[in-house]
C-alpha cells in the first residue's frame, strides 16, 4: 500500500529555520536506511518505515519479544502471563475487561485527583524556587498510575524509589538470549519443582533483580491486595485494577506481574514524556504561548506531535511464529523483528520533508493517528494512551503558567530495560 504524502500547510507556526533541520532532542539524527527492512549485526530484522512497522504490529503472525517477554510467558510458576506479554484470546479478553479504566470517561473521573496532585507539586516548586523537573514528573506519573492500578496502601513511603530500582540501569535482555531459557540443560533432567523455581528466578532477574521486586511485592503490592480484600468483605469494593484482578481470582504473584507491567509502564514512560514535552515547550516561546492559550483538544494535539517526534519507547520487538513477508522481504519463522519507532514516526513517505519537525497542525492520511506509532498499534497498542496525555497536560499547563525557565537542560541517556530515553538533571527555576 502506498501512502498519499500530505502537504504541510503553509505557515505552520512552529517550523524551524529549515524544513530539513531535525528538531529531535532525545535521539541523535542518523541517516535513514534506504530499505524499509534490513538485517542488523544481531540477526534482527530492523523495520524502518511506517508502513512496514504498522503491518508487523497488526499481524497475527508475530508475538511480543524483548523486555523478557518470552522468559516471563514461559514461567509456569507465574500462572497467567501479564497482559503486556499475553497473546490470543486471553490477551483480547483481558484488554476488553480492563478497558473501562482507560476510557476518556474514566480518565475524566481522575481529573480532580490529577489536578490536586499537580497543584501540590507546582506549589512546592513555587515555594522552593527551583527543582529537578524529572523528579516532579516522576512524582506525578507514579501518583496517577498508583491510583488507577490500586497501589495506594503501601507500608512505607518511597514507592517511586522502589519502582525505579528495577527499571533504571537494567541490562539489555535480548530476545535471542532468552528464547528457550529455563529449559533443562544437557547433562541430566531437572526435577519439575527446581525447574519451575529456576525459571521464576530468571524471570525476576530479567526485570532487574530479586530484591527490588521483593520489596515492591511486600511493601506495596501485598498491602494493596489485603486492603482490597478487606473492602470486598465489607461490601465496599474499590474501583481499580487490583480490585478487578481479585474478582478474577488472580494470585498475589499474578497481580504482582500485572502491577509491574501496567503500573511501571505508565509510571516510567509518562515521566520521561512530561520532561521531553516540557523541554520543547520551554525552549520554544511561540509553542509555549500557543499551548497555554489553546483549548484542550489543541493542547493534546501539540503533545501528540511532540510524542511522535520523541517516542519514549524507541524500539519494539516481535518474534514471528509463522512466515511473514514485510516490505517485500520474506521473514522466516522464529525471527526477531526490531521496529525502529523513531524512524517509522518520521518516515518522509508518510509525513513529507518536514517529518523531523514539530507541526501540530500537520495533516495525516486517513487512519493514521496523531502520535503515529508512539503508542504502538494493533492489539498491543498502549491501553493508557489517553490517560498519559491527560495527566501530562494537567501537569504541564500548571508548570508553564508558573512561568519557569531552564537552569540546566537534561542529560539524555538510554534505558535498556524499556528501550527508550531517560532525561535526568533537568533543572528548572521560577522566572
Amino acid at each position: 500500500m502506498t501512502q498519499n504524502t500530505p502537504e504541510i500547510p503553509a505557515g505552520c507556526p512552529f517550523h524551524g529555520p529549515s524544513s530539513h533541520t531535525s528538531e529531535h532532542k532525545t535521539t541523535p539524527q542518523s541517516p535513514r536506511p534506504a530499505e524499509a527492512v534490513g538485517l542488523d549485526a544481531r540477526g534482527h530484522y530492523r523495520i524502518h518505515s511506517f508502513e512496514a512497522a504498522r503491518q508487523v504490529l497488526r499481524s497475527e503472525a508475530v508475538q511480543q519479544a524483548g523486555f523478557a517477554a518470552e522468559l516471563t510467558s514461559d514461567v509456569t510458576l507465574l500462572g497467567r502471563p501479564p497482559v503486556l506479554f499475553a497473546e490470543g484470546e486471553h490477551h483480547h479478553e483481558m484488554r476488553r475487561s480492563t478497558a473501562r479504566y482507560f476510557t476518556p470517561a474514566a480518565v475524566g473521573s481522575y481529573g480532580t485527583m490529577m489536578a490536586t496532585f499537580a497543584d501540590g507539586l507546582i506549589a512546592r516548586l513555587a515555594r522552593d524556587g527551583e527543582a529537578n523537573l524529572d523528579d516532579l514528573s516522576l512524582s506525578m506519573a507514579v501518583e496517577v498510575a498508583a491510583q488507577v492500578v490500586g497501589l495506594t496502601s503501601s507500608l512505607l513511603p518511597g514507592l517511586e524509589g522502589r519502582v525505579m530500582k528495577f527499571v533504571e540501569g537494567g541490562e539489555d535482555v535480548a530476545p535471542e538470549a532468552v528464547k528457550g531459557a529455563g529449559r533443562a540443560q544437557p547433562g541430566g533432567p531437572q526435577r519439575p519443582a527446581i525447574q519451575r523455581l529456576a525459571k521464576a528466578l530468571k524471570a525476576v532477574q530479567a526485570v532487574q533483580g530479586q530484591m527490588p521486586v521483593l520489596s515492591f511485592l511486600m511493601l506495596d503490592v501485598k498491602p494493596a491486595i489485603a486492603a482490597r480484600r478487606k473492602a470486598n468483605r465489607e461490601g465496599a469494593p474499590r474501583d481499580d485494577l487490583i480490585s478487578h484482578l481479585l474478582t478474577r481470582d488472580y494470585t498475589d504473584l499474578e497481580i504482582l506481574t500485572e502491577c509491574l507491567t501496567y503500573g511501571t509502564a505508565g509510571m516510567v514512560t509518562t515521566r520521561e514524556f512530561i520532561s521531553a514535552a516540557a523541554w520543547h515547550l520551554l525552549e520554544r516561546p511561540e509553542l509555549k504561548n500557543e499551548y497555554l492559550h489553546a483549548p484542550q483538544a489543541e493542547r493534546h494535539a501539540m503533545l501528540h506531535e511532540i510524542l511522535r517526534l520523541e517516542p519514549v519507547v524507541s524500539t519494539l520487538y516481535r518474534r514471528t511464529h509463522s512466515e511473514l513477508t514485510v516490505g517485500g522481504v520474506p521473514i522466516p519463522v522464529g525471527s526477531v523483528l526490531a521496529l525502529d519507532l523513531v524512524q517509522a514516526n518520521t518516515d518522509p513517505a508518510l509525513l513529507g520533508e518536514t517529518a523531523e519537525q514539530l507541526c501540530p497542525a500537520r495533516p495525516l492520511p486517513r487512519g493514521v493517528q496523531a502520535p503515529v506509532l508512539a503508542f504502538g498499534d494493533g492489539h498491543h497498542r498502549c491501553p493508557g494512551a489517553f490517560l498519559a496525555i491527560s495527566e501530562s497536560d494537567t501537569f504541564l499547563r500548571r508548570l508553564l503558567m508558573l512561568d519557569v525557565r531552564i537552569v540546566t537542560p537534561p542529560t539524555v541517556t538510554y534505558n535498556e530495560t524499556v528501550k527508550g530515553y531517560e532525561l535526568r538533571g533537568f533543572r528548572v527555576a521560577v522566572a
